[in-house]
């Protein structure tokens, strides 16, 4: 106990000190480590040729069962002079050393061949062989112990560069620069693939060995290639370290899949490409929530494609989340291009058809149980939020052929957009209750208390609080655009203006802000959705009686009434001619575009007659506050 305890002190004392070193210097030791299993193996090589094979023999059968050729001595001495000479070379190569010892080197480690041409006796062989083998190791001891110098000023370095960035930037970025530093998904991804390799070939060499020795010389079969690819699954989730390399796999396939997509529907945002970050992670939740590398095989396969059915499920909806805001885009900009739709509205029609095909196989082939009806519950609520982002799609695209204001149009976007936040927040509440009850009668665990409680929270709590949130919003804007006075018939022509969101011409009526701004009733109500002040001078919208009968009217560039009143509006004429007649400067002269002047608070009170503007600010807190 106390040895195996020491021994893994040991491995991690290493594999900490190899971490920490930097890309030059971590080359460097796999080079020596590299260099030292050469010498090995060139002295394993020698004292198994010089003790075991007979050269002039017929045939020299292998391990594995396969008879090396040709069958004369002279010519496979040959061949084994040529594998040495090419790890001597190697060897010198990687350790760097001078010519005179590289030529030394190498001559040791051809020397026990020349035992073997001229038929020394099998002990003198093997005593010519161990001497080269010491000299070997002699050699590869005084490298070694040359670049450890080296080594420890390395590591020194690499712990004072650790220290200081700790100290400087926290743990949290030492950690990511490591992450990154390190590469260690594709450490992961490289490990879990050489594995899956090399499991590949044994197991296909033994099948091919036994299927011939049974008699049997076709081809692998479906059945033979099934199960060998279920062997290989299996293996390749038994531990959590695989488990890790198989999510290093998925997060590259998801990463390139997202990729595609977005390549595929046109779209360029870079939080879209979160796909490759998203999936390995709720694998690897999956994983842990059912203890997947302590199940026994068989049992393992089943749930380990259970957990790729809800990941199916979770990778769908965050791909229905990228393509929404490009749906959302071309039909609000109006594009006509059906070559810019199409790539949209196919991926779209696949998230529709793809949930409803894996939702009949799944029923076709299993009986009802939590697993079944969380995937369904899964793939009906990705139909919905399809059938949602087509509804208003088409919405707007009915409202940009027509080319005309549709008033109610944001109304009934407000609703669908609404009954799909609703069936989702349903959905999220049975999947809660679906996941109390397996934790409570079927396999509960801590992972899987911590994963219902950031849902209860993400997924119910702020969904709720949000969907209500915007409900206030909106009954507030529309409460508040009811109560301001509204524009129409003559008065409305007298403005000659357009308004100050959407830059369109006043149809039938429009809205005035206590602060004598006039909008379309439409685009100030999702101005409020918004943000509580006005377009224009970003004063607080709301309704005072007094304070609103006593500001005189003013148009959106900045023309005022001289009598104040709402019911006369002066035309811009009139000023002109006082101003020409008695000689002097209209008191409000026109100016430019709102938008693009800036003011200084002292001219902005100059212009007006009026206070400046901070004093309008306090007097309104002050208003608020009194009351």
């Amino acid at each position: 106990m106390i040895q195996s305890a020491s021994r893994l002190f040991d491995c991690i004392t290493v594999s900490s000190v190899v971490l920490v070193l930097s890309q030059k210097a971590l080359f460097k030791v796999y080079t020596l480590f590299f260099a030292v299993l050469l010498g090995v193996a060139a002295v394993l090589i020698n004292y198994y040729a010089t003790s075991h094979i007979d050269f002039y023999s017929a045939y020299y059968k292998a391990a594995l069962g396969f008879r090396l050729l040709p069958r004369n001595g002279p010519t496979l001495w040959l061949g084994m002079a040529v594998v040495q000479l090419l790890f001597g070379m190697g060897y010198v190569v990687l350790l760097n050393l001078q010519s005179v010892f590289a030529a030394l080197m190498v001559l040791d480690i051809m020397i026990p061949l020349l035992g073997l041409i001229i038929e020394l006796p099998v002990d003198v062989r093997q005593l010519v062989a161990v001497a080269s083998g010491l000299a070997l190791a002699l050699n590869t001891a005084v490298c070694l112990a040359l670049k450890l110098k080296w080594f420890y000023y390395s590591c020194r370095y690499v712990y004072l560069l650790v220290r200081h960035m700790y100290r400087i930037y926290g743990l949290q970025l030492l950690v990511e620069d490591t992450w990154k530093r390190i590469r260690f998904p594709d450490v992961l991804r490289v490990f879990w693939l050489t594995r899956m390799t090399v499991q590949a070939i044994i197991l296909v060499y033994v099948v091919k060995v036994v299927r011939h020795e049974s008699g049997d010389h076709s081809y692998l079969t479906w059945d033979v290639f099934w199960d060998l690819f279920s062997n290989l699954i299996i293996s390749g989730c038994d531990s959590m370290l695989t488990v890790l390399g198989m999510s290093a796999v998925i997060s590259s396939i998801a990463h390139y899949l997202g990729l595609s997509i977005l390549a595929f529907i046109g779209s360029t945002e870079e939080e879209d490409k979160r796909l490759g970050f998203v999936a390995p992670v709720l694998f690897f939740i999956l994983a842990l929530q059912t203890g997947l590398s302590g199940l026994d095989p068989e049992e393992r396969l089943v749930r380990l494609s259970r957990n790729m059915c809800l990941l199916l499920t979770a990778i769908l909806h965050f791909i229905h989340g990228m393509t929404d805001p490009v749906l959302m885009s071309l039909s609000a900009s109006h594009v006509s291009s059906f070559r810019r739709h199409f790539p949209v509205l196919l991926v779209s029609l696949c998230l529709f058809v793809l949930p409803v095909v894996l939702s009949y196989a799944l029923w076709h082939h299993y009986a009802l149980n939590t697993w079944l009806f969380a995937v369904t519950a899964f793939c009906v609520e990705l139909c919905l939020k399809v059938v949602v982002s087509l509804t208003v799609y088409g919405l707007f695209m009915v409202d940009g052929y027509y080319n005309v204001l549709w008033e109610k149009l944001d109304d009934y976007v407000y609703y669908v957009r609404s009954m799909g936040s609703i069936i989702e927040f349903v959905f999220g509440v049975i999947m809660f209750g679906n996941g109390a009850y397996t934790m409570m009668f079927e396999a509960g665990s801590k992972i899987r208390a911590c994963m219902m409680c950031l849902h209860a929270y993400f997924n119910i709590y702020l969904q709720a609080k949000n969907g209500w949130k915007t409900f206030i919003n909106r009954r507030t804007a529309v409460k508040k655009i009811n109560s301001l006075p509204e524009v129409k018939g003559d008065q409305l022509r007298d403005i000659e203006d357009v308004c100050a969101i959407c830059y369109q011409e006043f149809a039938t009526s429009a809205r005035i802000t206590p602060c004598q701004h006039y909008f379309h009733a439409l685009c100030l109500r999702k101005w409020l959705y918004i943000q509580d002040t006005c377009p224009m001078c970003h004063q607080k919208v709301y309704i005072e009686e007094e304070v609103r009968d006593k500001a005189p009217f003013s148009n959106n560039n900045g023309y005022m009434a001289p009598g104040g009143d709402l019911g006369q509006f002066a035309a811009p004429g009139g000023a002109e001619d006082e101003a020409a007649a008695g000689g002097a400067e209209p008191e409000n002269e026109l100016l430019e575009d709102n938008d693009s002047i800036e003011y200084d608070e002292d001219e902005w009170g100059t212009q007006n007659r009026e206070t400046p503007i901070e004093e309008d600010y306090i007097n309104d807190d002050t208003d608020s506050n009194g009351d």
